[in-house]
């Protein structure tokens, strides 16, 4: 892809909901590498689904040859960004947030690369807690109006509720700015990145730079995304679908992909492969049962990306195997637990099982998808008050299903 041609794919891709100034930037992304950046506060140990839209973004930018820089915001995290919420975040401490970074530390450098002339992973807490309060204040803070900040949506829909917007989180919108600053003197950083709910944050940054450098620097938000029946992107009834393969198997992470809404395969391929507009497109004139192999397409280019291929080819073949005429028990793609010999031998019920196999969050919880119909083992629906052995195994195997698409392997563990 050339240079010039990065803006138009980032706005056919649906990368842009709105920027500062699309001709400048578009005459930057033309002259040449330009320095840009987007920050992943570190309020867990691993990002998820929802957290790709930026990291591709970034991606297909590095690859039009530009230098990506992230932050990790063990500063800003201290803190906590009240953007989105509707009430304070619990505060972490110091060990939390340098545990988390670690882990998006190692995630990012999967989609992009880092080190000499290619890209910058960083820490703001680097710059940000040494500042000294008073001096912050004289040198930064005299440049923000609170007037204009009380304004920006995050904090007047904060403001209005009973929670209140605390005098800390109020800082963020400054901390945010100054990161921006920080990273325009020491890299020549000219555009930030981010979701649109952070547009009044981001462009404090460009105000603050101008006020302060004399200098023009840049935004740009992507849209909000949420699937087409109205779920926030990443999340399942089972819960959050992370980018760690130990807090989400790199089966589960192909079955979300591949169980997209068909109204969303299309703009889910723009946004979350590499796979051309040419490519795309010869699947947008598909629909119902013949949009498959879109979606089988998007979940293996998907947990590529993320697992790697083996981990694709993997996940593709045990969903082959469960949905084929294969039984999947002896895949091992599918996710598995352990379970002791012991506790076979007195029996285990259905309710544990589901359990154990994370299928549900508590026993209650699986009696009522029994009751209902939503249990299997082995294929075989099953209810609540049905106990299980080891003489039920099945090559050593049960296989449990929860509704029409979760899996689970209950294997004996080694002793």
């Amino acid at each position: 892809m050339k240079k010039l041609d990065i803006f138009d794919n980032l706005v056919g891709r649906g990368f842009v909901k709105q920027c500062s100034n699309e001709t400048a930037l578009r005459e930057l992304f033309g002259k040449g590498p330009l320095v840009f950046y987007a920050g992943f506060d570190p309020t867990a140990d691993s990002l998820h689904v929802g957290s790709l839209v930026p990291i591709m973004a970034m991606a297909h930018i590095q690859r039009a040859g530009h230098t990506p820089i992230c932050i990790v915001g063990g500063g800003t995290a201290l803190i906590g960004d009240p953007s989105g919420k509707t009430e304070t975040r619990r505060m972490l401490t110091v060990n939390e947030i340098d545990h988390n970074k670690e882990g998006l530390f190692g995630q990012l450098q999967r989609y992009l690369s880092f080190g000499e002339g290619k890209g910058m992973i960083l820490n703001n807490a680097d710059w940000l807690v040494g500042l000294k309060y008073i001096e912050f204040l004289r040198d930064i803070g005299r440049y923000f109006k609170v007037n204009e900040m009380i304004r920006v949506e995050s904090y007047r829909l904060r403001l209005e509720r009973q929670e209140g917007l605390s005098f800390i989180e109020f800082n963020y919108q400054l901390l945010q700015a100054y990161d921006f600053l920080e990273l325009h003197d020491r890299y020549g950083c000219v555009l930030q990145i981010g979701g649109d709910d952070q547009w009044g944050n981001m462009v404090a940054g460009t105000g603050l730079i101008r006020q302060v450098r004399k200098a023009e620097a840049h935004v740009l938000t992507f849209p909000l995304l949420e699937t087409a029946n109205g779920r926030k992107m990443g999340k399942t009834e089972n819960g959050t679908i992370w980018l760690d393969a130990t807090k989400t198997a790199p089966y589960d992470f192909y079955q979300y992909w591949r169980n997209t809404d068909d109204r969303d395969v299309i703009k889910f391929l723009k946004l979350f492969t590499f796979l051309s507009s040419e490519e795309i497109s010869q699947y947008e004139k598909l629909s119902g049962a013949e949009l498959k192999p879109a979606k089988e397409r998007l979940a293996f280019e998907a947990t590529k990306i993320t697992h790697g291929e083996q981990a694709a080819k993997d996940s593709a073949e045990a969903a082959s195997q469960l949905f084929g005429n294969s039984s999947g028990l002896n895949s091992n793609a599918v996710p598995t637990v352990e379970i002791r010999q012991a506790v076979l031998a007195q029996g285990v019920s259905v309710p544990d099982l589901f359990r154990l196999a994370g299928l549900v969050k508590g026993t209650s919880e699986a009696r009522r998808l029994a009751d209902q119909g939503g249990a299997y083992v082995n294929e075989k629906r099953v209810t609540s008050d049905q106990m299980f052995y080891k003489s039920d195994m099945v090559d050593g195997v049960l296989l449990l299903r929860q509704g029409k698409k979760h899996y689970c392997r209950v294997v004996l563990a080694l002793e």
